[in-house]
């Protein structure tokens, strides 16, 4: 699907930052809503180092998959239900009131999690941050997106996307800050705490969305917001347009406040942005984006790095790609266009995804062998089902072992040569580490771990410009007004369910099917994400809001993407006529 594209000021980028001279109210507005994109990166991120030293003060965390997932996937159970709680409260009580509810949640969920003495309440803490990331998660593009002047409105957005990236970057920071602290992963939940107390306070002075005020009949606070917007000879049109967009809903209705699903699904408009919202929002999730943020580390040491504080700075390389992917949206969104980054972006993963899952499979296949010598060296700690076997064991089935689980104890020659498969325990790992030896439990050591790195560092750099940040972009400009606050909802809940999917099952499928296989399995998800794009998705490159629900009236199929369409542009009575089907 795809709909007329009006020109874009090619210098948009530069106009974003020059507006920091011009006009600092707008930007002033973009940052401090952007800051719940920068709890939403924060979280994403921290949660990945925190999860070695919980693992290391639970034991029971330590043995159990099953409850490391759950202290991941929790928060993002809560987040499903902030952002299905948040498109209501969106629209009924305004994007800052959301922003603000979003903070308070996630402040407490901080103080909780700090001061965790079990698994329990630790993932109490995660429900409670995953409320307020849910609620911001979509509330902080909507706000920013209505108070965006349309030609720099993609670079504004793309700023919360920046920030997410660069709240993730922070977390990957601190994580390796606090390493040799007491409490390591306390002080990393914590923290946390600082920037959703920070933009309460920033919010509590800032003005409601224009759009919002003007929806709900307060005309005159909204036009004085947004004459601090738009420059003296663009207000008008700005104003005028809004004034038609909000008519034209009110004659459908007779009211401006009816709205249900049924209404969603038989509204051409709606029913084609949610198509294009909402599988954009899918599809992020299931190229496994967040499984390389939550569980980065993790992936790191089944690549063969043994140390945390290896496994976290090298994790850290990825984090501030990731950040500069979302720099480099910021300056082609309002050139290329949305459609573009996200063909470009697609293309980009599906590659470096192959490429991890032929390093996966090297790795798997080439682990060093298990040494009789070597293990019978610590007599007393030989792992108990290696002990039982007469067949060759090499260290991945080392790893596979359970009742009890078991580690490789690395030669002290060449972490390549045989080496030991012993009981896994803190006093076998120690009795390991005297010896000068590298101790594996979650990956064998491989002379093509550092080629795994260089898959997950291309991977961001084509995931974060594309796929990262475009549709959240989408998301905030794709819907009428009058939907726009439940539909952003509806998508940032596909978003989050999927997110919790993927978090939920990709360790127990790395056990299950193997590491290789599952990025193979995104690979193929990421091939029909792609048609998915060419198909269903339309370029709203320089369109302003209300000119977006007119484009989608017209359904045609362009796959030459990097052509320009043109539209004929309809009145909102004719657009409100046809709306139906």
């Amino acid at each position: 699907m795809e709909g007329g594209v009006l020109d874009s000021d090619p210098s948009a980028f530069n106009e974003c930052f020059s507006l920091a001279w011009k006009n600092p109210y707008v930007l002033r507005l973009a940052f401090s809503a952007g800051i719940g994109g920068l709890l939403f990166g924060y979280d994403t991120g921290v949660i990945s180092g925190a999860l070695l030293y919980i693992r290391d003060d639970f034991s029971e965390v330590d043995r159990k998959t099953w409850l490391q997932e759950s202290i991941v996937s929790t928060a993002i159970a809560g987040a499903i239900i902030g952002a299905a709680v948040g498109g209501w409260v969106n629209d009924r009580f305004g994007r800052r009131i959301s922003l603000l509810v979003a903070d308070f949640l996630f402040f407490i969920g901080a103080v909780v999690m700090a001061a965790a003495n079990s698994p329990k309440l630790l993932i109490l803490g995660r429900v409670f941050v995953g409320l307020g990331v849910g609620m911001a998660s979509m509330t902080s593009p909507l706000y920013i997106s209505e108070a965006s002047p349309a030609k720099i409105r993609g670079a504004l957005v793309s700023t919360n996307g920046f920030l997410i990236t660069g709240g993730q970057f922070l977390s990957y920071l601190i994580n390796l800050a606090f390493t040799k602290a007491p409490g390591t992963w306390r002080w990393m939940l914590g923290i946390a705490g600082v920037p959703a107390l920070l933009q309460f306070i920033l919010m509590a002075y800032l003005p409601e969305s224009p759009r919002w005020l003007y929806r709900k009949g307060k005309e005159e606070e909204a036009i004085a917001i947004l004459h601090k917007i738009y420059p003296s000879n663009e207000v008008g049109n700005e104003i005028q347009e809004l004034k038609e967009s909000v008519e034209a809903e009110v004659r459908e209705e007779g009211t401006s406040e009816k709205i249900n699903l049924l209404k969603l699904i038989k509204t051409k408009t709606v029913r084609r942005g949610l198509i294009a919202g909402v599988g954009l929002q899918i599809f992020q999730q299931f190229v496994g984006i967040n499984t390389v943020m939550y569980y980065s580390p993790t992936i790191v040491q089944l690549a063969g790095f043994a140390s945390n504080r290896v496994a976290l700075a090298l994790s850290l390389i990825t984090s501030g790609l990731n950040a500069l992917g979302s720099i480099v949206s910021i300056y082609f969104i309002d050139r290329t266009g949305r459609k573009k980054l996200l063909i470009f972006s697609l293309c980009g993963v599906i590659l470096s995804l192959g490429v991890l899952s032929a390093v996966f499979h090297q790795t798997s296949t080439h682990s060093p062998i298990i040494s009789k010598v070597e293990s019978s060296h610590f007599a007393n700690s030989t792992c108990p089902a290696f002990q039982s076997v007469s067949t060759s064991w090499d260290c991945m089935k080392c790893l596979k072992a359970s009742s009890p689980s078991c580690g490789f104890c690395a030669s002290s020659i060449n972490k390549l040569y045989p080496g030991a498969c012993l009981e896994s325990n803190n006093n076998v790992k120690d009795e390991c580490h005297k010896e000068g030896r590298l101790w594996y439990t979650k990956g064998c050591p491989s002379k093509f771990g550092w080629i795994a790195v260089v898959g997950l560092a291309l991977y961001i750099i084509f995931f974060s410009p594309g796929m990262g940040t475009v549709p959240w972009i989408v998301n905030s400009e794709i819907y009428p007004l009058r939907f726009r606050g439940i539909c952003g909802g509806i998508a940032a809940t596909a978003n989050w369910i999927s997110n919790l999917i993927v978090a939920q099952s990709f360790l127990t499928l790395t056990q299950a099917i193997g590491t290789s296989m599952t990025f193979l399995i995104f690979g193929v998800i990421s091939v029909f994400a792609l048609f998915f794009v060419l198909i269903c998705v339309p370029e709203t490159k320089g369109l302003p809001i209300e000119e977006v629900e007119k484009m989608l009236e017209k359904r045609v199929l362009q796959f030459k993407f990097w052509k320009k369409m043109s539209v004929k542009t309809k009145h909102p009575a004719e657009v409100q006529k046809n709306s139906d089907v």
